[in-house]
């Protein structure tokens, strides 16, 4: 038996140990090379999906330069090639299934160095998937974008799906939510167009222009009060040289 955790959901630390991928391997007269594969979720089933393993090849029977082998613990490329993946339902859960094995922990960056692996995986009949695994070998292309080439070290294998139970649909809508799920609350006098984006409205009281003061702030208006004061000033002193000199 063996257990890779998933990434966090909306429940985090609570969710982590719950929902995880499981793999039961057994071999029978009936189902020779047996491998189940299914996942968890809050201690319940959520899906199974049994598939049979059939052209096995070790790692032992891969011979490569051993510098480029995958290290332990780095994120690995997953790649599904065909139609099936996408119109047929049993390929469609086993692409989920094989995807939540692999992926390990989600994070947000990524060395591209640190990237040294990729899972092929072909979709070569509505029942039968081929799965290799190859290590990425980094080579200069004269970009900043270097060229990839893929080496095949091994395993490889045709998972030919026998049986497969898909979720309950109550269960499978409670393992789907997320914080993102939750209703937004609705912004007045906000609209959304295609075209032009985030539109809104604004709403301007009835203003009511003939009783707002205006002030009196104009050049001429100013002169002719200086003028004005000058003249007063001029005529007031005039008054008093006539009354000294009548005195």
């Amino acid at each position: 038996m063996m257990e890779i955790r998933t990434p966090k959901t909306h429940k985090a630390k609570r969710v982590l140990e719950k929902r995880a991928p499981k793999l039961y391997g057994s071999h029978s007269k009936k189902r020779p090379d047996n491998l189940v594969l299914g996942r968890m979720y809050d201690h319940h089933v959520y899906d199974l999906i049994e598939v049979g393993i059939e052209n096995f090849k070790s790692l032992l029977s891969f011979s490569y330069d051993k510098k480029i082998a995958p290290h332990e613990g780095s994120k690995p490329f997953i790649c599904f090639t065909g139609e099936g993946f996408e119109n047929v339902q049993e390929l469609k859960q086993l692409k989920e299934v094989l995807t939540d094995l692999f992926r390990g922990e989600v994070v947000e960056n990524l060395n591209l160095t640190g990237l040294d692996r990729a899972y092929i995986c072909t979709a070569v009949s509505p029942t039968k998937v081929f799965l290799t695994h190859c290590a990425i070998k980094l080579k200069k292309s004269g970009t900043i974008v270097p060229r990839i080439e893929l080496v095949e070290v091994g395993p490889s294998m045709d998972l030919v799906i026998r049986r497969n139970r898909l979720p309950n649909e109550g269960l499978r809508k409670e393992a789907m939510k997320s914080s993102k799920d939750k209703p937004k609350k609705k912004v007045k006098n906000v609209d959304q167009d295609d075209v032009l984006g985030k539109l809104g409205r604004v709403y301007i009281p009835e203003q009511e222009v003939g009783k707002i003061p205006l002030p009196d702030k104009s050049k001429g208006v100013k002169r002719e009060r200086r003028e004005g004061k000058v003249k007063n000033n001029k005529e007031e002193g005039s008054a008093s040289k006539k009354l000294k000199e009548s005195e």
